[in-house]
């Protein structure tokens, strides 16, 4: 089994950034996709970006392009998810998801998530 542990949301203003992280642990034996995810109320779930420990590829949601970047955190299997110049609109639950196989991307089945951790751009 893989746990995985977010840590980083809050509450900011427009422009305002955030750094969230994510952590898994337990039965990894390879490389693998790890990603955040998004949801409001009333909304679908939909993937913010995405990077596989591999090789370090990263794939983006073209709506944060630009102001998001995922990137290799301190552990093997850590990811940081820094959003810059935030919007009402980035107001959501961010779930941090993960599979373990030669696929990533945020279009492919994801088997482990976290919790979720709230982050809430308001003026």
């Amino acid at each position: 089994q893989v746990q995985l542990e977010e840590s980083g949301g809050g509450s900011v203003r427009p422009g305002g950034s955030l750094t969230l992280s994510c952590a898994a642990s337990g039965a990894i034996y390879s490389g693998g996709c790890l990603a955040w995810f998004r949801q409001t109320p009333g909304k679908e779930r939909e993937g913010v970006a995405a990077l596989y420990t591999g090789t370090g590829a990263t794939y983006y949601a073209e709506a944060v392009k630009g102001r998001f970047t995922i990137s290799q955190g301190n552990g093997a299997n850590t990811i940081d998810l820094r959003m810059d110049s935030l919007k009402p609109e980035d107001t959501a639950i961010y779930y941090c998801a993960a599979v373990f196989n030669y696929l990533c991307g945020l279009d492919i089945d994801f088997g482990y998530w976290g919790q979720g951790t709230q982050v809430t751009v308001s003026s």
